[in-house]
């Protein structure tokens, strides 16, 4: 018997071996991705390993010991052993097999069915199951009034929204990069142009990957996947039309997770000829000469990567540049994409699009201020003018659901007004529209509802990115919020413009590229929002976004020393502040 235990016990301690040369191998041979699954294969084999040994053992007292406890000699009131891998879950990887659960009570289909196929509905369907609730998840994407485009499961981010977005965006940035190669000493071939269709194919080539990992992942883990389109029947009830006809299911609890569609003008037009972002990433012809309408955060980098790739857009402004974001930086934004050759048309509305014999589109507008009207002719019309949430095939009022503008009030919980029903992700009202939110509330939800947890989604101080193409990255506070909060005598802004070195040799403009802090004016000077316009804004923001979550000061973050010569440095070196009139214009790099 105790050679059996040591044998047991070698068997582990070996495989623990094992586990951590693929983890440590792996981020040099794969990078992240990679890594990552390596790690979950072995999650999974360790999960086995203990099942069939020490999972129902118990304590002296009779009660069961936790399977990371037996497995590693461990008693009933110590911790799980140390696992110092960043990216690993460790409470996963030690605490999987004893799980709380909630009682579930009712002859139902389903513990949960999750009403909606991207980002936060499907991080809330596999983290339900992990917790052991049985799960469907529903998803069906209505086809674009336009061009009939569709795709396949996760959602927006995954299809029409941040992966192709961040491709396209990708490639015009290899454009600009190519051409500056030439002052660097390349020789560089001034014939070379894009190939869009090769580029759109490339992307939709990825996009279809990612649907075919997502469907095997759901089947691994347990997740019935149904391709139909949900209605409620009552707030236990709900009827999936699919292909093959209508399916009636029943479960405990739902989870909406619709997300949200772009928005179309009422106008003359509008569904005939022009296109969304649901079509760009997908369109079978060069998009020429665009008009896009629109000058959120959409409009803009669709614009932006469109100019990269060599066509011509125009944007068209209704009220203001980016909506909700700092309005100081985002007229430098503008103002960026202005001297790129970007043409805004500026309190403009459309008016009607028509389409001539050529194929081409003739598009009228009007000046809101003078009340001007104009027209010009387009090969493509991109509608961006904001989203609407996808409630309307629901049939709420049936479930007793409460909808405020097209979105789901939610409490903190995620919980709708109705005991059994919840939200997350785009559909719901008032909170931040981003992959990343919805992955974490959904995720948090499914552990709150079935894995004991009681901790809640934090929606304050999400970092974000706009990728134009001199991006722009904010966390925190913008500086209108704060001195709305807090007061302008109590709001201390430093700020600087800087100049990145990779710029100088190809004389790249660096007119625009600005940051600053938003502060606290008295006392510690806490950080209230950090702005970065700027290359790679998105990497440069991340590692600050958790300095803010943590409390960051002014003091901490001067005396914080820089990695040189990197952009991200000059967040350590903003001491001029608004208030005091100086020039924030530096003299040199390194001094």
């Amino acid at each position: 018997m105790n050679n059996l235990c040591n044998s047991s016990r070698l068997s582990v301690t070996l495989f623990v071996r094992q586990c951590s040369t693929i983890l440590t191998s792996g981020i040099r041979e794969r990078g992240q991705c990679g890594w990552l699954s390596s790690c979950s294969a072995a999650q999974q084999t360790f999960q086995r390993t203990m099942s069939s040994g020490q999972r129902g053992s118990r304590d002296s007292a009779g009660n069961p010991v936790a399977a990371a406890a037996a497995g590693t000699g461990l008693g009933a009131g110590s911790s799980a052993p140390p696992f110092q891998h960043p990216h690993c879950d460790r409470a996963a990887m030690y605490e999987q097999p004893v799980r709380k659960i909630r009682t579930k009570g009712g002859s139902y289909d389903y513990d949960l069915i999750v009403i909606g196929g991207g980002s936060a509905g499907l991080a809330c369907a596999k983290e339900a199951v992990l917790n052991g609730a049985r799960v469907a998840c529903l998803d069906y994407v209505k086809p674009t009034p336009t061009l009939g485009t569709k795709w396949g499961v996760g959602g927006t981010c995954v299809n029409v929204g941040c992966i192709p977005k961040k491709l396209m965006h990708q490639a015009s940035l290899l454009g600009e990069a190519v051409h500056e190669a030439a002052a660097y000493g390349w020789n560089v071939d001034d014939k070379i142009k894009p190939d869009w269709s090769k580029l759109v194919q490339s992307v939709q080539n990825h996009i279809k990957s990612v649907n075919w990992v997502t469907r095997v992942d759901l089947r691994d883990k347990k997740v019935e996947y149904i391709n139909g389109l949900g209605s409620f029947v009552d707030s236990h009830t709900l009827v999936a039309k699919l292909k093959s006809g209508d399916r009636t299911i029943t479960a405990q609890t739902f989870v909406i997770a619709v997300g949200g569609r772009p928005r179309y003008p009422d106008i003359p037009g509008a569904l005939e000829y022009g296109i969304t972002s649901d079509d760009l990433f997908s369109l079978d012809r060069e998009p020429g000469k665009t008009l896009v309408v629109g000058a959120g955060y959409i409009g803009l980098e669709c614009a932006g990567f469109l100019k990269g790739l060599g066509y011509e857009p125009t944007v068209m402004v209704r009220s203001i540049v980016l909506r909700g974001f700092d309005q100081q930086m985002a007229e430098l934004v503008a103002a960026s994409m202005e001297e790129r050759g970007i043409p805004f048309l500026r309190k403009s509305v459309p008016l009607s699009v028509e389409k001539q014999d050529d194929g081409k589109l003739l598009v009228k507008w009007k000046n809101t201020e003078t009340g001007e009207e104009a027209e010009d002719v387009f090969d493509t019309v991109l509608w961006a003018i904001g989203r609407k949430g996808l409630v309307d095939d629901l049939n709420l009022p049936n479930a007793g659901v409460s909808v405020q503008k097209d979105k789901i009030p939610v409490d903190s919980q995620e919980a709708t007004n109705v005991a059994n029903i919840y939200a997350v992700g785009d559909i719901i009202y008032g909170k931040p529209e981003l992959t990343p939110v919805a992955i974490l509330a959904g995720r948090l939800l499914a552990r709150r509802l079935y894995g004991g947890s009681i901790q809640l989604m934090d929606y304050a101080d999400v970092a974000t990115t706009v990728f134009t193409p001199l991006e722009y990255a904010c966390v925190g506070l913008s500086e209108e919020d704060a001195v709305k909060q807090y007061g302008a005598d109590e709001v201390e802004v430093f700020h600087g413009y800087y100049k990145p070195t990779e710029f100088f040799i190809p004389q790249k403009s660096v007119r625009y590229c600005y940051l600053k802090a938003v502060a606290e004016r008295h006392g510690d000077q806490r950080v209230y929002g950090l702005h970065y316009l700027g290359p790679v804004a998105g990497e440069v923001i991340q590692g600050f976004a958790a300095a803010l979550k943590s409390g960051l000061t002014i003091n901490t973050l001067i005396n914080t020393v820089g990695i040189h010569p990197t952009t991200a440095e000059e967040f350590t070196r903003l001491t001029i502040t608004k208030r005091s009139g100086l020039d924030p214009t530096p003299a040199s790099c390194c001094s």
